[in-house]
């Protein structure tokens, strides 16, 4: 198994329980591994033969950008279901950050990871 992989994609989306954080916007970044068998594009050397990472990472901007979760667990799963349904992905693992969340942490989140490796 190949993985194709994403690291700290930063996003602005309202997120968490609170009152004043449903009235703000929060950046979250996201990490993704995706399980691709890269064979085909390496031989090929075409976009078309990939997992093109752009798009995923576009797709996944505005699904964040325009989302209103109060958990970051809904948010990931949300995402991992949306990466897996609409590009073919059959394993992913997803990290997400919600940083500033608890004080004197860098950033405190979740990893999750779904699908099948092979």
């Amino acid at each position: 198994m190949d993985i194709i992989f994403i690291r700290d994609l930063r996003i602005d989306t309202v997120i968490g329980i609170y009152d004043w954080e449903r009235a703000i916007r929060q950046t979250v970044h996201i990490d993704l591994e995706m399980a691709s068998d890269i064979a085909r594009a390496a031989a090929s050397d075409r976009i078309e033969d990939t997992l093109d990472y752009k798009a995923v990472a576009k797709r996944v901007i505005a699904f964040v950008e325009d989302s209103r979760f109060q958990l970051v667990e809904t948010l990931a799963e949300r995402v991992a279901e949306l990466v897996r349904e609409e590009f073919g992905v059959p394993w992913l693992r997803l990290s997400l950050n919600k940083g500033g969340a608890v004080r004197g942490a860098q950033g405190v989140g979740i990893v999750i990871e779904r699908g099948t490796r092979d």
